[in-house]
């Protein structure tokens, strides 16, 4: 089992709230660090309106902050946190930021199928160019265990990330229960 930390990119949407209070447990279970990952962008005058790069970053870290607040409510213990906030495109940044992890952690956001295709997808895309295992968490509702996952991937390659995402799928196989 790699000893890396565990990155979960989050996004301000409760499929990103779901994806931290899985990797929130997963650390604490494997006694990891836990990288939680914000992507930002910075358009000067993307929404008609002047912003800085320090207010894109500012709102990035208030999400970060949010999020991690609403989990520690939860009562779930949480591991040694890193807060990361990067400007760039999300699937571009997780990718960056997974390197050398133990294992790479992202929420599937339902959505059009026309959406998916002109704009992407960025669990699509972790999955495919991530070097670590990829954890995507599926949609989900009410009506669905939220700490159901579903583990994609083949690692690039190394054994120490065979071992991590064999521990991945366990852990999966677990949270279905």
């Amino acid at each position: 089992m790699s000893t890396g930390p565990i990155v979960v990119g989050i996004d301000g949407t409760a499929a990103g709230e779901r994806a931290l209070r899985w990797a929130v447990d997963e650390a604490v279970r494997r006694q990891v660090p836990l990288h939680v990952v914000n992507a930002y962008s910075y358009e000067p005058l993307a929404d008609w309106a002047m912003t800085s790069e320090q207010e894109a970053r500012a709102r990035s870290e208030a999400l970060v902050d949010d999020a991690l607040r609403a989990v520690a409510a939860e009562g779930r213990e949480l591991p040694q946190v890193v807060r990361l906030c990067v400007r760039g495109l999300a699937a571009r940044v997780l990718e960056e930021q997974a390197r050398d992890a133990a294992m790479l952690v992202v929420a599937s956001h339902s959505g059009s199928r026309l959406r998916q295709v002109v704009l992407g997808s960025t669990s699509s895309h972790c999955v495919r160019h991530a070097t670590v295992p990829v954890v995507v968490l599926p949609p989900g509702d009410a009506r669905h265990d939220p700490t159901a996952a579903g583990v994609a991937r083949e690692p690039a390659q190394g054994s120490a990330q065979d071992s991590a995402q064999d521990s991945a799928q366990e852990s999966a196989r677990e949270a279905g229960r």
